[in-house]
């Protein structure tokens, strides 16, 4: 979602920031050494106050939000050190989108039933699709972090790092004060500042958040009606289509141009049903002109699911990783009533045999980013051209057949 690229931590540590931690990488030791250190931070903060107040925000709430700040050394400590996070789909799929999650959020579905009816009709966006983020995100609000986020992101805004990002959170986060939308203590949540049910950036909470309760206040820290309205205001504003598919399980022939499936790259069904795609229960996929990429996210032999438009654009906006983005699909699927999906037979492949691969991409020309494991759309599509080059079935995955290809140099 509108938020710093993937920036919690491990379920405080294991829950939130598992699923926001997918692909945040940690500073390099000479960035930190030219960061200053809290010796200035005071100063700074003063100077923050008189821009805010001059920025229209009252004085008493700036005064109010701001007294007695400290810079905090663990939340730096915190962010140099995030690491990256490789689990695959299927692994990452099992452990969040477990039956546990699937119960508990099916009888959100029915206890909020009237709720998440208004939501749709003035929205757009289903039930299930809020459900599996608010399972993700927070376990349904049990989970929401508890560092102080005010002091987080003024931490953050006087660091060197991105100090622009995180001083207009900080400034957001004080509005959302200033109109009276949550109390001070209320402000809470993991080290880089989110807050509520759904773990809304400062920025998303003050322009998206809506009072569906009728309460006077946008509250996404207590109230379910808010938080979950709200989330659909955001997720509409990306584009949301009303009534149309976001993710559907289908089943790949043995066949198929493997360099065609990639979710960057979107066809009519039609070229689809012409290879043989089929729907999990069997039947043909329509051969219309409604644009779907094949989405495989283990490679050709895994799971496979035609991604719509509504996955592209909100999904993958919500969060770029395409392993937490393709299991909160997945998940808003099951809730929806779909199966448990079938998880094939995918060649297994470690994270140190993606690092190797990676580096023999990198020694090929390739761009992949950073060398870590994780196979993100730039070592996707260096893999795929490889696999042409090779011969070898262009999915996009990792394979030991391309690992041995790479290895002999050929």
């Amino acid at each position: 979602m509108a938020r710093f690229p993937l920036t919690r931590v491990i379920r405080y540590t294991a829950l939130a920031g598992l699923c926001a931690a997918v692909l945040f990488g940690s500073a390099s030791s000479a960035v930190a050494q030219k960061c200053p250190g809290p010796a200035g931070f005071n100063n700074w903060l003063q100077g923050f106050k008189q821009q805010a107040i001059a920025e229209g925000i009252s004085p008493q709430t700036v005064n109010s939000a701001l007294a007695g700040v400290t810079y905090d050394p663990n939340v730096i400590a915190k962010d140099r050190a995030q690491g990256v996070f490789a689990q695959d789909f299927l692994t990452f799929s099992s452990r969040m989108a477990n039956n546990n999650r699937l119960a508990s959020g099916k009888a959100r579905l029915k206890k909020y039933a009237p709720v998440f009816q208004r939501i749709e009709q003035q929205y757009g966006v289903p039930g299930p699709v809020l459900v599996a983020y608010w399972g993700l995100e927070t376990d349904f609000g049990a989970f929401m972090g508890n560092l102080d986020s005010i002091r987080s992101l003024a931490t953050l805004s006087y660091d060197c790092r991105r100090p622009e990002e995180f001083q207009a959170q900080l400034m957001d986060a004080l509005r959302v004060l200033d109109r009276g939308d949550l109390r001070r203590q209320q402000m809470r949540g993991p080290q880089h500042g989110e807050v509520g049910q759904f773990q809304f950036q400062p920025s998303t909470y003050y322009n998206f958040a809506v009072d569906y309760d009728g309460d006077g206040r946008r509250d996404l820290v207590s109230s379910v009606p808010d938080s979950l309205a709200s989330a659909a205001n955001y997720i509409a504003s990306k584009g949301w289509q009303p009534g149309q598919p976001w993710l559907e399980e289908v089943i790949v022939p043995k066949n198929l141009p493997w360099d065609q499936a990639d979710v960057t790259i979107q066809r009519p069904r039609l070229f689809w049903s012409k290879y043989g795609v089929k729907y999990r229960n069997g039947k043909p996929v329509p051969a219309d002109s409604t644009p779907a990429s094949l989405l495989l996210p283990m490679g050709r032999d895994g799971p496979a699911f035609l991604a719509y438009p509504n996955f592209i654009n909100v999904y993958l906006d919500w969060n770029n990783s395409l392993v937490y983005s393709t299991t909160a699909g997945y998940l808003a699927t099951r809730l929806a009533g779909a199966p448990t999906m079938r998880t094939g037979n995918p060649e297994p492949f470690t994270a140190a045999e993606s690092k190797q691969l990676q580096q023999l991409l990198v020694r090929r020309g390739y761009d992949v980013g950073k060398i870590d494991g994780v196979i993100g759309a730039a070592s996707r599509s260096a893999i795929r051209e490889m696999q042409l080059k090779y011969g070898l079935p262009a999915d996009g995955y990792p394979s030991h057949a391309l690992l041995r290809k790479l290895q002999a140099g050929g």
